[in-house]
């Protein structure tokens, strides 16, 4: 595979230092003048055992050198392809939710179709109840990640499980063509029955998916370490690992996209021209690929093992490092609790050091304690994502909503949500390709964390562009903030003469922010989580956007006539102050990034 050759160019030299290093209990590189090379055999430096004929830099090198991704192995586009099948089926039912609950069944229509007499629809059942369910089933689909990576981690793996998540979420398909069909759509607690017990079902598998797609995917790259290449040109760069991670999940949302926006399109038009029965059928359909792709592919993907609970341990060793920290006083409790000496005390030479017994619970050595601090502190970053995801769930339902009050001439309300995953497409390529690389060019060093915090800047700005839109509509639709509702005495509904292509900036802001929040969200879970928690990790991120839906939840007041100007201001703010506030408290956790990314691994023993 490309991503896993190992390089031929270091030096005979170089190759022939390699017997002369002494074995140590140590895995750091040599710091010398030199180029530091692998020391040891294959599995025996590293346990990816791949890193032999490499050549690491030197203190110099790495501070001058231009560094650069390496290739993505073939096994990662073979996931990404199967996450492509999955969004195709998620994105592409749950786009036409809005509609089957908020608006009522079109006259004459044994589908939901609206054909070309207004709006589809099913239950009728209006804008906050359609905002309510669409946010509650947001929350599920991101709650069930964390019993998914329980489950992975310690008992089936990820390939294990994300296959059993595949069945769980094809079943909960079935349900919903069932809800969709012509003779159970027309009756509406019947429909809403089987509608909820499919989202239920479905977002069960998908929080098992999710939970372990993301870290598979970025498992398939098995290189660690900063090492030195020279380019077909003559120059040498540094080839880093978080880069290449980074490339990963770039690309991996690039087919995420893909999925989406085809799913998206052939869905609402389905829906619009043939009924909702197709629009829930096409997508489990598609999902099929899902089982097919993973399975001829089996022996091919890197597939990690599980390694037994290893969550209560991590418990216990913060638990262990906190005695004696607490205090009453909850400033002093928080200052002693972040001293820099905290986890160092916990660690079990510390605790030999100081002739004190060591637990029979801990079963680990000093670096996998490194680790658990540093996903720790990814999580800590991750606790300021919710309200992102405010932000971005506005284009799940309001913006929906929004659309449907604007002329839309022949194209269907719910499409215009596709030029996110559209903007997507076209920006991703040029983020990779030019404007990271022209950063690093210039010495800008555009950490994952800046990243971070420039995504809430622009979700903040979409959120900006959807209220000044939200006031114009009010300003010119006949029943000013009555836009949603109004009707003329043959309840045809009167919309505002402005063209609904003016909430494209709210699309492609939401679609800047995703990339630079939410993908690099994906690789700071990865990178900075121990090999064995990588699942957990994820899930936690996962998790934030649950809590997000809980809390959009609090703002379903606002998602009606005449407030909407006030829902979109609300989020613009939260995320713009968020934003400050997470710049101040990760800039010295941005500092040491290389240090982070370059920990040797841990090693822990755990009980299945």
């Amino acid at each position: 595979m490309a991503g896993l050759q190992t390089d031929g160019s270091a030096p005979l030299a170089a190759l022939s230092e390699i017997a002369a290093v002494k074995k140590s209990d140590s895995f750091d590189e040599k710091k010398s003048g030199e180029h530091s090379v692998s020391p040891y055999p294959a599995n025996e430096y590293e346990p990816d055992g791949i890193h032999d004929g490499l050549v690491f830099p030197t203190e110099e090198e790495r501070a001058t050198l231009r560094r650069v991704a390496d290739a993505i192995p073939w096994n990662a586009y073979l996931i990404a392809l199967v996450e492509l099948a999955e969004r195709f089926s998620f994105y592409g039912s749950s786009v036409v939710f809005t509609n089957f609950i908020q608006q009522p069944l079109p006259l004459g229509s044994h589908t939901g179709a609206g054909f070309t007499k207004g709006v589809s629809g099913a239950l009728g059942m209006g804008q906050r109840a359609s905002t309510g369910l669409t946010t509650f089933y947001q929350f599920w689909c991101y709650v069930t990640p964390l019993l998914g990576a329980y489950i992975a981690d310690t008992y089936w793996g990820r390939y294990n499980t994300t296959c059993v998540a595949v069945v769980i979420a094809l079943i909960g398909h079935i349900i919903l063509i069932v809800a969709g069909v012509p003779g159970v759509i027309e009756h509406q607690h019947g429909a809403l029955g089987a509608f909820i017990i499919a989202l239920l079902v479905m977002g069960f598998g998908t929080g098992l998916f999710k939970a372990n797609i993301s870290p598979l995917v970025a498992e398939q790259y098995k290189r660690t370490k900063l090492f030195v290449r020279t380019t077909s040109n003559g120059e040498k760069v540094i080839v880093d690992p978080a880069l290449t991670i980074s490339r990963v999940y770039m690309y991996f949302y690039l087919f995420i996209n893909i999925g989406a926006l085809i799913g998206q399109i052939g869905m609402t038009y389905s829906e619009r021209y043939v009924g909702f029965w197709l629009a829930y059928t096409l997508p489990t359909v598609i999902f099929l690929l899902c089982p097919i792709v993973l399975f001829s592919g089996r022996n091919r993907y890197v597939r990690t093992p599980p390694t037994g609970s290893v969550l209560a341990t991590a418990l216990r060793l913060w638990r262990y490092a906190a005695r004696g920290r607490w205090s009453w006083n909850p400033v002093t409790c928080v200052r002693r609790l972040r001293a820099p000496g905290f986890w160092d005390d916990a660690k079990p030479s510390a605790v030999e050091a100081r002739g004190e017994g060591r637990p029979k619970w801990m079963s680990f050595d000093d670096r996998w304690v490194d680790e658990v601090r540093r996903g720790l502190g990814a999580c800590a970053v991750f606790c300021w994502f919710p309200i992102y995801w405010l932000t971005y769930n506005q284009l799940n339902n309001n913006l929906t909503s929004q659309a449907a009050t604007m002329n839309t001439g022949k194209v269907p309300n719910d499409v215009l949500s596709n030029l996110d995953p559209f903007a997507l497409i076209i920006f991703i390529p040029i983020f990779d390709l030019l404007l990271y690389p022209a950063l690093r060019h210039r010495g800008i060093r555009f950490t994952p964390l800046k990243k971070i915090t420039a995504g809430f800047v622009t979700g903040a700005a979409a959120m900006v562009w959807a209220a000044v839109v939200q006031h114009y509509i009010y300003k010119t639709n006949p029943c000013g903030n009555r836009a949603a509702t109004c009707a003329d005495e043959n309840g045809v509904q009167i919309i505002s003469p402005l063209n609904v292509w003016i909430q494209t900036g709210s699309y492609v802001l939401i679609a800047f922010s995703e990339i630079l929040a939410s993908i690099t969200g994906l690789e700071y879970a990865f990178m900075k989580a121990p090999k064995n928690m990588r699942s957990l990790v994820m899930s936690v991120f996962l998790f934030m956007s649950a809590i997000s839906s809980a809390l959009g939840e609090a703002f379903v007041s606002l998602s009606a006539d005449p407030l909407l100007v006030w829902n979109y201001g609300v989020m613009a703010v939260l995320a713009a102050v968020a934003s400050v506030l997470v710049w101040f408290s990760v800039r010295r956790l941005d500092a040491k990034e290389d240090e982070l990314n370059n920990l040797a691994e841990g090693h822990v023993e755990a009980k299945h």
